[in-house]
């Protein structure tokens, strides 16, 4: 990583790449998490690697379901931990969320290396160890979640996530918070809420709103997550980048 000098015009996204590889040798992420992050900035280059002003939208409106939630829980995998560990243990510290560790290629080794890691970075009591309960409806190891944490959690923020695993939340009757750089994903199309933004810019912009959302009215920001309508937030998401793309070639 000390190679890439920082005047280098793709600095930012060779750190985040490095970081992932080096995650992948140390046994957070799973190797396939690499072709799920290239995937990712992929879509990432479509928006032009900034938060537009629609996703800050959904960010705003994550917030401030986060802020009426009575059992917030905040769902990382190894991903997750590897780019945002700080930005995600912040985030649970100013909204009183726990915090819970959820793979699809779960074993208890990778799970005790993320839960070192979080602890590294301060987190004090990280869930998805007992794993006590199991999620209606899969038959895979994200299924496996804690009674106190996923299981029991009105609103779920979830970076990085498996369709699948999206629905049969839903289907529990949790409001859902999706970061997902892919608006055309079975995940993005199931969240309440999604937030298509790049995970290392989207959290940081939810705790942001968070601070300034706080000392507002929960009567208003329950009418501001209900008036949300993620289906036009992804149909504007799908313009932004047709436009983005036709703008680009003319």
């Amino acid at each position: 990583m000390e190679k890439i000098p920082k005047n280098h015009p793709r600095y930012t996204s060779l750190m985040t790449r490095e970081k992932i590889s080096q995650a992948m040798k140390n046994g957070i992420v799973h190797e396939t998490g690499l072709i799920a992050h290239g995937r990712g900035e992929a879509f990432d280059y479509l928006l032009g690697e900034k938060t537009i002003p629609q996703a800050d939208m959904a960010e705003e409106v994550a917030a401030a379901a986060l802020l009426c939630a009575k059992n917030p829980v905040i769902s990382v995998n190894g991903n997750v931990v590897s780019l945002v560990a700080e930005d995600c243990i912040s985030l649970t510290e100013s909204i009183s969320a726990k915090l819970e560790v959820n793979l699809f290629h779960r074993t208890k080794k990778r799970i005790e290396k993320i839960l070192k890691e979080l602890s590294n970075y301060g987190a004090k009591n990280v869930y998805g160890q007992k794993a006590d309960a199991k999620i209606p409806g899969l038959e895979h190891d994200r299924a496996l979640c804690d009674m106190e944490g996923i299981f029991s959690a009105d609103v779920v923020l979830v970076p990085l996530e498996d369709g699948d695993r999206c629905q049969a939340l839903r289907n529990m009757g949790k409001t859902v918070v999706a970061i997902d750089l892919n608006p055309l994903s079975r995940t993005a199309r199931t969240a309440s809420i999604t937030i298509v933004d790049n995970v290392t810019r989207a959290i940081s912009n939810i705790e942001r709103w968070v601070n300034e959302l706080k000392n507002t009215d929960k009567n208003e920001l329950k009418n501001l997550v209900e008036k949300w309508d993620n289906e036009r937030n992804l149909s504007e998401m799908i313009s932004f980048i047709s436009k983005r793309l036709n703008s680009l070639f003319r």
